[in-house]
């Protein structure tokens, strides 16, 4: 599976989890601490947002944090879906690209992107009750992405990850990475 592939499946099945919230659950919790669903869903939009303008070679403006999207967030999701995965392919990952204001290398920033997009679509999931759509081999390649890139010093309370949660060795790779990410993977009948 190319680089590319991988980040394309990522982004269209959390469009599909994103596709999947029902109105009546935006207020529900979700494993991200800071988020209720609607709240998550602003920030997985916003943030994909400044990951597609880096990937095409801009620079985003507004605050990701300040998102909040409109009447139909999955489309908001895919078109800039669409946008990123094509940016890649033009550009390549051997390039410094522009996040936050900042320049970091090309294969960090498409790391910290479907960390970023596999994680957080896999909470979105377990708090509207949909089943998990992520591959073990999607999880895998993730995995070994967030074991090379997430340093222990972003770890903890106050902090943009929570501790490792322990797993059995025989664990999905989808439950490894999410443990991995901090959080409490939890039985799933679509695996």
């Amino acid at each position: 599976m190319s680089e590319v592939d991988l980040l394309a499946g990522v982004l269209s099945k959390t469009g599909d989890v994103i596709e999947g919230v029902g109105a009546d659950q935006l207020g529900l919790p979700t494993p991200c601490d800071d988020y209720d669903v609607e709240g998550l869903v602003n920030h997985i939009v916003g943030w994909l947002l400044v990951f597609e303008a880096g990937a095409q070679g801009r620079s985003h403006d507004a605050d990701a944090a300040n998102h909040r999207c409109g009447a139909d967030p999955a489309r908001e999701f895919r078109t800039a879906a669409a946008g990123i995965v094509e940016g890649w392919e033009k550009y390549g990952f051997d390039r410094q690209v522009t996040v936050t204001g900042g320049m970091m290398p090309g294969e960090t920033v498409f790391g910290m992107t479907v960390m970023e997009y596999l994680t957080h679509g896999w909470d979105l999931a377990v708090a509207t009750g949909q089943p998990i759509p992520y591959t073990d081999h999607e999880a895998a390649e993730t995995l070994a992405r967030a074991e090379a890139t997430l340093p222990p010093q972003y770890r903890g309370e106050n902090m943009p990850f929570g501790q490792i949660v322990p797993v059995d060795e025989d664990a999905s790779a989808v439950d490894r990475l999410v443990a991995f990410m901090g959080r409490r993977p939890v039985p799933s009948p679509a695996r």
